[in-house]
């Protein structure tokens, strides 16, 4: 195994570290639901912790943080902001006392509604202020990078796109990390259509690992930070048993040939925005 490969962390533009492997807790009820999987996820020794405020559970997320024990400052902490609200700043002061912390490890831009450039000053305001400790952007294209690094004072540091075998968009993660920019994957698993794919269990068979594993496994070895979410207690402590073993080249290849999205540098497919 590589050190790429096993390395537990990335680092970012600003010179710290993002980790390979976190939670994210999309979909995830706020209350006890989001409370629990939180701190079953810092227990098993996750690091990262992904919300946004479109998810309404910043809340639960901090109050997880703050039982845990776990001191801050070993806690990679994101949120996003929500681009129907217009003041990244005020949003990111509004993050972080719902979250109950000082700052965040990783402030987003959650989609380029209304085109990737206009929410960037107040995301910098937001930086500059000492709210997030770096900035970056979510479900950006290459076409939004080429604008967003136009007008950009800060660079983006990370974008957060749904990657998996089957959403491989090769020419976006390759445009990206070209330039410096981590690329994360949301949705590792295809919120779990993924798992029943037949050359995935096949794999999965033939290293003794789950398919949810296999396919977290993929993302750690193309170099990705991953974000796999589960509210169960077995699945957030074997999606974590990922950096103990490497599917060889052979396994990769079979992965790499499930891509359903013509190594792509669009960060969504054809017609599945969601935004005007």
């Amino acid at each position: 195994m590589s050190n790429i490969e096993s390395a537990t962390t990335r680092p970012l533009s600003t010179g710290s570290a993002i980790p390979r492997l976190g939670l994210g807790v999309w979909q995830v009820a706020d209350g006890h639901e989001c409370e629990q999987a939180v701190r079953w996820a810092l227990e098993a020794g996750y690091r990262l912790i992904d919300t946004a405020q479109a998810y309404r559970n910043e809340d639960s997320v901090g109050r997880a943080i703050r039982d845990s024990g776990v001191p801050r400052e070993e806690i990679f902490l994101t949120t996003k902001f929500y681009p129907g609200n217009r003041d990244p700043l005020h949003e990111a002061r509004e993050s972080v006392r719902r979250l109950g912390v000082d700052y965040v490890d990783l402030y987003l831009v959650h989609w380029p509604q209304g085109g990737p450039t206009w929410a960037w000053p107040g995301m910098e305001a937001a930086y500059d202020a000492g709210l997030a400790r770096a900035i970056g952007v979510s479900n950006f294209s290459v076409h939004d990078l080429a604008a967003l690094r136009a007008v950009a004072q800060v660079a983006p540091a990370v974008n957060q796109v749904q990657l998996s075998p089957f959403e491989y968009r090769r020419g976006l993660i390759d445009t990206y990390e070209a330039a410096g920019v981590v690329m994360q994957s949301y949705s590792p698993l295809g919120t779990g259509r993924h798992l029943g794919d037949a050359t995935v269990t096949r794999i999965a068979g033939r290293y003794t690992r789950s398919p949810a594993q296999v396919l977290i496994r993929w993302a750690i070895q193309k170099n990705l930070s991953v974000l796999p979410k589960s509210v169960h207690h077995d699945r957030i402590l074997t999606n974590a048993q990922v950096f103990d073993f490497a599917l060889d080249d052979a396994a990769m290849g079979e992965l790499d040939g499930l891509d359903e999205t013509g190594a792509t540098t669009e960060a969504l497919a054809a017609g599945r925005k969601w935004w005007r």
